[in-house]
């Protein structure tokens, strides 16, 4: 896609040009210049030259719009060196890591759920959002950490990013309303390069680990966390990892059978039980 193109030419002049792929679909017609341009000018050019532009990608479905404008792609960038992805949720500071975003020197892809532009930001206040202590990293891209048990105990982590956040801290206030099991949950918005401190803090304390992402399960990025976490901290696991997300197929545009292919509250509460199943 020339607007790649056109914006890395900009970086390399010295600006910082924000990119706007109206769906994230349609980034991979960009591929060829992400992989091979994008990506590798500053080590191909002995770090003379940086390319800090910021795309920002509108992804997700929950809307009808069908297969080629409802997909979460975020999991393609994934094994691309020298790129940061970011992804924004409805409870983190959306304004700063914007800000971080365009400051940094690496190109960002800034992930945007589409239901996030109807939704309200709802930021902490007094380390709690409603019922839920909340924890937030220092890093410029926040990791956010809940408890409803101000992180004394729990049964497992959930660890998730983006537009799946309000359906893990739902199935949360189900599985403590209904089963009274607690669970921390970790909203991650760097997706790339992965940092996981937050993730094996809370695994350490609850030993059993969940992911959940509104992507399709295969490759993706809940299998990376799964592989690292259980390299880092496999004595802490006490159960097999579980991941949520899309079945492995197109997206439909009726609702009824879309809601059947992604990710749901009643996934995650099933996950959860059944890591609680195997701990028995």
């Amino acid at each position: 896609m020339s607007l790649f193109g056109v914006a890395a030419g900009m970086a390399l002049r010295g600006r910082r040009p924000i990119l706007e792929i109206m769906f994230g679909d349609f980034m991979a017609l960009g591929f060829d210049q992400i992989v091979n341009g994008i990506s590798k000018f500053r080590e191909m050019y002995d770090d003379q030259v940086t390319v800090p532009l910021v795309v920002r990608a509108p992804m997700g479905a929950r809307r009808g719009y069908g297969p080629t404008h409802s997909q979460s792609l975020e999991k393609l960038l994934l094994g691309i060196p020298n790129i940061c992805v970011v992804a924004c949720s409805e409870c983190h500071d959306i304004g700063a890591l914007l800000t971080a975003a365009v400051e940094d020197e690496r190109p960002v892809f800034f992930i945007e759920n589409k239901l996030l532009y109807g939704r309200p930001n709802r930021r902490p206040e007094d380390g709690h959002i409603g019922e839920l202590a909340v924890r937030e990293s220092g890093d410029p891209y926040a990791a956010l950490t809940f408890s409803a048990t101000d992180f004394t105990e729990g049964s497992a982590t959930i660890v998730t990013y983006g537009g799946m956040l309000p359906i893990v801290l739902d199935a949360v206030t189900e599985l403590v309303l209904e089963h009274e099991i607690f669970c921390e949950v970790v909203a991650l918005s760097q997706l790339v390069p992965m940092e996981l401190a937050a993730v094996l803090e809370s695994v350490a304390r609850t030993g059993a680990l969940v992911t959940a992402e509104e992507g399709t399960l295969t490759g993706g990025l809940g299998a990376e966390i799964a592989a690292r976490v259980q390299e880092a901290a496999w004595s802490d696991l006490r159960a097999p990892v579980q991941r949520i997300a899309a079945r492995d197929g197109i997206i439909p545009s009726a609702r009824p059978l879309e809601d059947a292919m992604l990710p749901s509250v009643e996934g995650v509460v099933d996950a959860v039980m059944a890591i609680e199943g195997a701990q028995r």
